[in-house]
């Protein structure tokens, strides 16, 4: 179960369990429109692909399993995933009372309480169940403090984001005030500063905007609210072509993923400053537009979407070479439909080429806020 991370074949934990939970709010923010789109019950089958495995790797309250396999391993071989088991090592890493992992408990706890709010009108038993885990794995990872050992990939900043992540949408999903009062006190050790975004590695800004909306504290409305205006044009640095740009390593996650938070603060007239929701509802659209081909080449950066996607991207199964080899054969032979690509560089600059992991890979965080958006 659970999903590949990137153009590789490692099972990273944090970025799947970002992924799962990003989808899911996803659906919790905007359910009617993935129906209206015959697309609902797709994403709940992919998000239960995921909490499914999470199930699986929490096999006692005080042990989950959050990594399968080596990346520098895994890395050096070019293979589909029927044969990496005959290149790599599959080895399983697990936090537990001796080894913490509050970020990835964290994390995990998030997506299954999520799970547990977007399932329970289909599936109420599954519901339940996600809860159960869910606030076991919260009790686990707040109980015994600590980051994950990352063996080298996803590194945690802080694990403090990911509890407050998971106390969140425990209070969503159950109303006890003990969840929302704990989520308060851990933001304030989160690291959330107000240049960055939405992302595996800090879950901070979407907890402050659900506390923000929860709460309708003018604090938490003022720091979601610098970071929206951070992404304006004058705070983050934009391309020629008006991609909001981040980082050169995957800039379209970070601009799909900060649009869909200004789409959620927009899109409430409960909460927020009145007067700047249209410039929000401005930023995210042309974030997106541009992200679909509303760019200086004319093309989107999303696999099988328009007469200029990208078909070369970095990724083994899509390619499927038979003798671990980059450029064998020179096409895909498989077509990634709906991958987002990592995006271009900070003068708009980008080359289909399947050896660029820097702007041509595709990974389950790069897609993960721009299915909401």
């Amino acid at each position: 179960g659970g999903w590949y991370d990137a153009g590789d074949h490692v099972k990273f934990g944090l970025p799947m369990a970002y992924t799962a939970a990003q989808l899911g709010w996803a659906v919790y923010e905007y359910r009617s429109a993935f129906e209206a789109a015959g697309q609902l019950d797709d994403i709940l089958d992919e998000i239960k692909w995921a909490t499914d495995y999470f199930i699986k790797c929490h096999p006692s309250a005080n042990v989950y399993y959050y990594d399968c396999g080596y990346g520098d391993s895994d890395h050096g071989c070019w293979v589909p995933p029927e044969v990496v088991h005959k290149y790599t090592i599959r080895t399983s890493f697990k936090v537990d009372t001796a080894t913490p992992g509050s970020d990835i408990a964290g994390q995990a706890a998030a997506a299954l309480a999520i799970a547990s709010i977007i399932f329970q009108p289909t599936n109420p038993t599954y519901a339940a169940t996600c809860l159960s885990h869910a606030r076991t794995l919260f009790t686990f990872g707040n109980t015994y403090r600590g980051k994950m050992p990352a063996n080298g990939f996803y590194p945690s900043g802080s694990h403090m984001d990911d509890l407050t992540w998971a106390a969140v949408w425990l209070y969503l999903k159950t109303n006890e005030t003990a969840y929302l009062d704990e989520a308060k006190v851990l933001l304030t050790n989160a690291m959330m500063g107000g240049q960055h975004t939405h992302c595996w590695d800090d879950v901070s800004y979407g907890a402050t905007l659900k506390l923000a909306q929860i709460t309708k504290d003018a604090n938490y409305i003022a720091k979601i609210e610098a970071n929206l205006d951070y992404w304006q044009p004058g705070g983050i640095a934009y391309t020629p072509g008006g991609l909001a740009h981040l980082s050169i390593w995957g800039s379209l996650r970070y601009a799909s993923t900060a649009a869909f938070l200004a789409f959620v603060w927009a899109d409430d007239a409960t909460t927020g400053t009145a007067s700047k929701k249209a410039a929000y509802r401005t930023f995210a659209e042309k974030q997106i537009n541009y992200a679909l081909g509303d760019n200086p080449r004319s093309g989107s950066y999303l696999v099988g979407f328009g007469s200029k996607a990208p078909v070369h991207p970095h990724h083994r199964t899509a390619h499927g070479s038979w003798i671990s080899m980059l450029d064998i054969p020179a096409f895909h032979r498989h077509i990634l439909y709906g991958a987002l690509v990592g995006g271009p560089g900070s003068d708009d600059s980008y080359a289909d080429d399947i050896t660029d992991y820097t702007k041509n890979e595709v990974a389950d965080d790069y897609n993960a806020g721009f299915v909401g958006a």
